[in-house]
């Protein structure tokens, strides 16, 4: 490793150090970030499946974790609306709203913060118009933010593997509200965005797996284009993890 590498883990390593985080933020009076991002009045809200009422899946959980693998070509059979629905249970699903704003969900974050926002571009779901939408965890619905047609090449030419995400079923992005996060955990925050967004991630690969839905992680994005186009300001709001998904 070349010692600016060294340098640039290093200087992350200490700045977020436990021992450098022991005092948090919400002590000196921060304010509280939203615990989800409300829809904008007059926005498009379509309700999901309820999770409820969603069909059980037996799973041999070994056959499970052994045979997930990342898919990264399609067919060109939509994903029900009860497909999306249930990946989107496993990955942010909220099982419980605690008093203070936080929540249960099925995934871990440190301290229950679940500082994510999740974007979906979707081009074959049945019974959604293609474009981009942005999960209501709360809620269990998603809002319309964009037509296809609007933000089709700028978000495709966002990803470094382009092609697959234009033949995906869904791209889902999680992008990250860090002062969910910072407020209560300072500048370690940062080690637990990261880690929180593979938990996300790791969900919708094993979920997908029960379902036939093939799952591909993507890193590779280019995040001033990803942010511009999900209207993010790269600050209080970036791109920080993303991952295709089709039928297989």
């Amino acid at each position: 490793m070349e010692s600016t590498e060294k340098n640039i883990a290093q200087r992350f390593l200490r700045a977020t150090a436990l021992e450098q985080s022991m005092d948090p933020p919400a002590a000196a009076g921060l304010e509280e970030s939203l615990a989800a991002k409300p829809a904008a009045a007059g926005a498009t809200v379509i309700p999901l499946p309820e999770p409820g009422l969603l069909p059980d899946v037996n799973v041999n959980f070994l056959e499970l974790v052994e045979l997930r693998s990342s898919i990264r070509q399609y067919s060109q059979e939509e994903l029900s609306l009860e497909d999306l629905s249930y990946l989107l249970w496993c990955t942010q699903g909220v099982k419980m709203v605690l008093p203070n704003g936080d929540s249960r969900r099925n995934v871990p974050s440190a301290g229950g913060r679940h500082a994510f926002e999740t974007y979906l571009y979707i081009q074959r779901v049945a019974g959604l118009a293609p474009g981009l939408y942005r999960f209501l965890a709360f809620d269990h619905a998603l809002v319309l933010e964009a037509g296809k047609e609007e933000i089709e090449e700028a978000f495709l030419a966002s990803f470094k593997a382009e092609n697959m995400v234009k033949n995906s079923a869904v791209a889902f992005v999680w992008a990250t509200i860090p002062g969910r996060m910072y407020r209560r955990f300072g500048n370690r925050a940062y080690r637990y965005l990261f880690l929180d967004a593979g938990h996300v991630c790791e969900n919708l690969y094993l979920a997908g797996q029960t379902i036939h839905v093939g799952i591909c992680a993507i890193g590779a994005f280019y995040d001033d284009k990803l942010n511009r186009v999900l209207g993010l300001d790269g600050e209080e709001e970036f791109a920080i993890y993303g991952a295709t998904a089709g039928k297989m």
